[in-house]
């Protein structure tokens, strides 16, 4: 399944950590991208790379929206990102 880097704070000092996401090839076209760990993440594009990009941005304010309110992150995220990351891109050639 795919993993999905997000971003959390404003600055250099931004914890990554990863979300695994579901992406869907949409019958009317497009993509769909859920999270099976993260609920409330729902992206929709008209290309792969659009979609994962908005993903992202929903998954950065989710968590931003966890910690100010100081509520747990959901225990499926996992840990800052501080090893080496296999990850698999769309390309359109």
């Amino acid at each position: 399944m795919p993993l999905l880097c997000y971003n959390v704070g404003e600055d250099a000092n931004m914890t990554e950590r990863l979300v695994e996401i579901e992406v869907q090839k949409l019958p009317e076209g497009g993509y769909l991208a859920t999270s099976p760990v993260l609920r409330g993440l729902v992206a929709q594009g008209r290309t792969l790379a659009e979609t994962l990009e908005i993903a992202q941005d929903v998954a950065r304010k989710l968590i931003e929206s966890y910690l100010e309110h100081d509520d747990p992150l959901p225990p499926g995220l996992s840990e800052p990102v501080d090893e080496p990351v296999h990850l698999r891109i769309a390309v359109a050639a």
